[in-house]
């Protein structure tokens, strides 16, 4: 049977177009990009809502916010630049600029520190996870409550505070337990006791050994007394032993006023655990002595001569009570302590993914080779992480350029302003009494402009990431 071959069509002659396959449009590639406007229509159409959010939450809030900023406290006169001026001529802005400063330097460089070593500490404990969740807490916390707790633990009463509970209790335990009564004072028309400049209270007439010195003293409240004060007229009436000054210094009040003044009557308790001191002629401390729960005191072992009866100032100081956290002096590092207890969850969390994704023969190549573990930490574990402990430290600068409302909540009213940061600048100037929204807007307009650089610099640390 002969094999015949296929039919070939004729080639087209010369100088003729070649016709389309049949059933597709006359323009090659139509369909396609048909399909691909069809494909954009649709995309579009599900991003209109979005885009308007953005548009009306973002884009129009920025334009308005710079245009607010040209124009006066009422907004009706075009002022141009001069609330820029003004706003850098203001001393409460000028600090408020250096604080944030202060902030941006410290906050982020502790907190990626922090959740670093925090991050490596836990990569090979059983209760990693637990320890991680419990860190992260803090963050489901708004910051109008954790600004409440903070401020109730910086307080400065060690009855309410817990930092200065724990501050004064150590103080105590290895200071000594101090006993005061900053409000005693003599009674007045007292000629038994003079009042030195320093605060402190000595007798009017010198003593010789082998007689007794009664001290009284008024001004302390009931509630004030110790609990271990006792009745002080049974040892005011005990004599002093030879070569010896003994008295008592008690509070010269009897409950219900029918004491007789100057004299240790029945009820009145004595204070306990004062320092006394025996002065010679020239003013030196020749014995010294605490007063017991009655509030006598011996002063034994003085050689023959007069004595002055010597209460120091320490008697009257107020006592230890602890750190002013609150104070001008620690209120900025007390509300980034606040800020980092918040935010060390997210940066361990974020760390600890980072460090959980490093390969690990790197890690036991180096450790086989004899490195220490400081080194593998120094010259492996943070150069591999440096990708992640950026992204910390950009977002976490981005993150205080906008604190508020933790510095509105733990600073009071009179420290306020040494706590101040440009966004609380902002809004108090705008609505917390300045009721000027034109400097407010120009604030506002500054904040973004220091913002953006980090903004830009963790957009490109995404895209590069991604490439």
């Amino acid at each position: 049977m002969p094999v015949t071959s296929p039919a070939v069509p004729p080639a087209p002659a010369r100088g003729t177009a070649s016709l389309p396959p049949c059933g597709t449009p006359g323009k090659p590639g139509a369909a396609v990009r048909q399909a691909v406007r069809r494909r954009r229509r649709i995309a579009v159409l599900f991003l209109l809502p979005a885009l308007v959010l953005l548009g009306a939450l973002v884009a129009y809030p920025i334009v308005f916010s710079v245009v607010r900023s040209m124009y006066d406290a009422s907004g009706d006169t075009f002022v141009g630049a001069d609330n820029y001026t003004a706003m850098f001529q203001d001393p409460a802005t000028l600090r408020a600029i250096r604080n944030s400063a202060i902030w941006v330097v410290f906050a982020p460089a502790l907190l990626t520190g922090l959740g670093l070593v925090l991050a490596v500490l836990t990569e090979k404990i059983r209760w990693r996870t637990a320890f991680k969740l419990l860190m992260f807490m803090p963050m489901a916390i708004s910051f109008l409550a954790a600004g409440i707790i903070f401020r109730l633990t910086y307080e400065q009463d060690p009855q309410r505070g817990v930092l200065n509970a724990v501050a004064v209790g150590v103080h105590d335990r290895f200071q000594g337990e101090s006993a005061s009564f900053p409000t005693a004072k003599a009674r007045l028309g007292n000629r038994q006791l003079t009042k030195g400049h320093d605060g402190s209270y000595r007798t009017a007439h010198r003593a010789s050994p082998g007689h007794t010195a009664d001290l009284g003293l008024v001004g302390v409240a009931p509630k004030d007394m110790p609990r271990q004060a006792r009745p002080a007229a049974p040892a005011a009436k005990s004599p002093a032993a030879p070569g010896e000054l003994r008295g008592v210094v008690y509070l010269d009040f009897t409950p219900g006023g029918h004491g007789t003044p100057g004299a240790v009557d029945r009820g009145e308790r004595g204070l306990p655990k004062l320092s006394v001191e025996a002065l010679d002629a020239h003013g030196k401390v020749a014995a010294t002595a605490t007063t017991g729960p009655d509030g006598s005191y011996r002063l034994p072992h003085l050689a023959p001569g007069s004595y002055t009866v010597h209460l120091p100032a320490k008697d009257f100081a107020a006592p230890y009570g602890g750190i002013s956290w609150l104070g001008p002096a620690l209120i900025t590092p007390a509300i980034i302590g606040a800020y980092m207890w918040i935010w060390t969850g997210f940066a361990l969390v974020l760390i600890g993914a980072g460090l959980s994704s490093m390969p690990r023969d790197v890690l036991e190549a180096a450790r086989m080779d004899g490195a220490g573990e400081w080194q593998v930490f120094r010259r492996i574990t943070v150069p591999l992480l440096s990708p992640v402990l950026g992204v910390v430290f950009v977002t976490m600068v981005i993150n205080v350029m906008k604190v508020f409302d933790l510095v509105y909540i733990i600073a009071p009213g009179p420290v306020q302003q040494d706590a101040n940061v440009l966004a609380l600048q902002m809004w108090l100037v705008s609505f917390g009494g300045g009721n000027n929204q034109g400097l407010g807007s120009a604030l506002g307009v500054l904040l973004l402009l220091l913002v953006l650089p980090a903004m830009a610099l963790n957009i490109r640390r995404f895209r590069r990431s991604q490439s």
